[in-house]
């Protein structure tokens, strides 16, 4: 019975020692846990210590840094098993919660409304007193979902022809990280393929060499495990600007010089006309005592009044002439009368006068005939002429009227570009107010994280406090060690004691047996 006892004694030995060689064994069964972000999470933790019964078992859960330049990790809390005390970080008070259960030996860390912040390694730590051999931490994957916010779809560069353009899209939120896809319509509102050269990258679609014919509608969509969202907008391609103005300037110059062109043609035909217009009566020097040069320098219708009161002259001339002969030959045969006094029949001189008065009237009849045939012919010479001026003058109205029309299409695409500059101005107006009420909302988010940092801070300084008091704890735990050690000591001395007394007294009754 005795050697059956001492062999039991020997096996809880031996399992004692093998126990201890093993060391402590921390895990956590699933590598990743993936929650919609306000959701809840509970994350378990499974520990295996060297030894059975421990006096101080101290449970920490952690989430390591993000990898950001400022970011030093999250502390969710600590559990205590010496009192069952749980002490929770200041800024998850509410929602965090630590529970241990030393007797089975596990521990869960639940999560509430679970947030992008926790997106990152969670790690669970155990200590135990004596105990630090092994595998004392583990860690696992916290994934927070997060659907994708609407895209925004900006176009990056000149959308005129011929120049590269890039049309971007990006989501501010986002978990896994979405991916992008674009999609082309034409005006027709029916898809089409990009051009061959169009590369497409994590939402940045380039476009090159752009055309008319890239006009037209484009969607992106950005997708993750939650849901897709999208964001459109439209591709006008113009005419360069600078090309624009320089065509309507060199069309305006050439209209200005063809009108300027027309106006000086017009009113040298009018110069040439003008002397042949009313150059119609006999000429002017043989009526007039004026010079070559006072005859250039005087105007058509004072030439043409002159010429006019010059046939009126030579006709009153003439009949002076024809006068002042009758009143010769009157003188004359006075003369001979007086002279040879003969006595001349009335007969005759009746005879003289009515040869006198056909030959005036012959004379007369015919400088009429010149001049009205001559009249007639520069009448008509007029005429003509006035009838090409009116062709000349209707030709210039036509041209004209084709000048007005054109700058009022030119006047009406300018309005339109006007328009287009407008619409895309207040569009850029839209955009810049978003961009500020973003910035402003990264403002508050900023603060707002300052005010986190700085509740971090206070409760690292509580941290530290109850780690210094736990330190405090630990050496009090050392001492207390040291002196059960002592109290081994005295008693395997005591026990070694009795054992050589009882082979004494085991030896004493074999003898007296004997």
């Amino acid at each position: 019975m005795d050697k059956w006892k001492l062999r039991i004694c020997g096996i809880g030995v031996l399992l004692s020692v093998l126990s201890s060689s093993f060391g402590l064994d921390v895990t956590i069964s699933q590598s990743t846990y993936e929650v919609v972000r306000g959701e809840g999470v509970n994350i378990t933790c499974r520990f295996q210590p060297k030894n059975q019964v421990n006096r101080l078992i101290v449970i920490t859960w952690t989430a390591e840094p993000d990898g950001s330049f400022d970011d030093e990790g999250i502390s969710f809390g600590t559990f205590y098993s010496d009192d069952g005390h749980v002490d929770i970080n200041q800024m998850y008070e509410g929602k965090a919660q630590i529970t241990s259960d030393v007797d089975a030996r596990i521990s869960q860390l639940i999560l509430k409304q679970v947030t992008v912040r926790e997106n990152r390694r969670i790690k669970c730590r155990v200590q135990i007193p004596g105990d630090d051999v092994g595998q004392t931490s583990a860690t696992t994957s916290l994934v927070v979902l997060v659907a994708p916010s609407d895209p925004v779809c900006k176009i990056k560069g000149t959308a005129e022809y011929g120049y590269n353009i890039s049309l971007t899209c990006a989501s501010d939120e986002g978990s896994p990280a979405p991916t992008y896809q674009w999609q082309s319509y034409d005006v027709r509102n029916v898809l089409r393929s990009f051009p061959p050269k169009t590369t497409e990258n994590d939402g940045v679609l380039s476009l090159f060499n752009v055309s008319s014919d890239t006009s037209g509608y484009y969607i992106c969509t950005a997708t993750n495990k939650i849901r897709s969202a999208t964001c459109n907008l439209t591709l006008a391609v113009m005419p360069s600007t600078m090309k624009i103005s320089a065509t309507a300037g060199i069309i305006g110059g050439c209209i200005a010089g063809i009108a300027v062109l027309v106006l000086i043609i017009y009113c040298c035909c009018r110069k040439k006309e003008n002397p042949e217009e009313f150059a119609m009566g006999p000429p002017v020097i043989e009526y007039h005592d004026t010079s070559e040069k006072e005859e250039k320098e005087e105007d058509p219708l004072d030439l043409r009044r002159a010429s006019i009161e010059g046939g009126i002259d030579q006709r009153e001339k003439y009949e002076l002439k024809a006068e002042k002969t009758s009143n010769l030959h009157s003188s004359e045969d006075g003369v001979r009368n007086s002279n040879h006094h003969f006595n001349i029949d009335d007969d005759q001189e009746r005879t003289a006068d009515r040869r006198e008065d056909d030959h005036h009237e012959r004379d007369e009849h015919r400088r009429d005939n010149y001049n009205r045939g001559r009249y007639d012919d520069q009448q008509d010479h007029y005429d003509d002429r006035r009838d090409n001026r009116d062709r000349n003058d209707d030709r210039y109205n036509d041209r004209r009227d084709r000048f007005d029309d054109r700058q009022d299409h030119y006047d009406d695409q300018r309005d339109r570009y006007d328009d287009r500059y407008d619409d895309r101005r207040d569009r850029y107006d839209d955009r810049q107010d978003r961009y500020e009420d973003r910035r402003y909302h990264h403002n508050d988010r900023q603060d707002h994280y300052d005010d986190r940092r700085d509740r971090y801070d206070d409760h690292q300084g509580h941290y530290d406090d109850h780690r210094d008091r736990y330190d405090d704890r630990h050496d009090r735990y050392d001492d207390r060690r040291d002196r059960y050690d002592d109290r081994q000591g005295r008693y395997d001395d005591h026990r070694d004691r009795y054992d050589d007394r009882q082979d004494r007294y085991d030896d004493h009754r074999d003898r007296h047996r004997g």
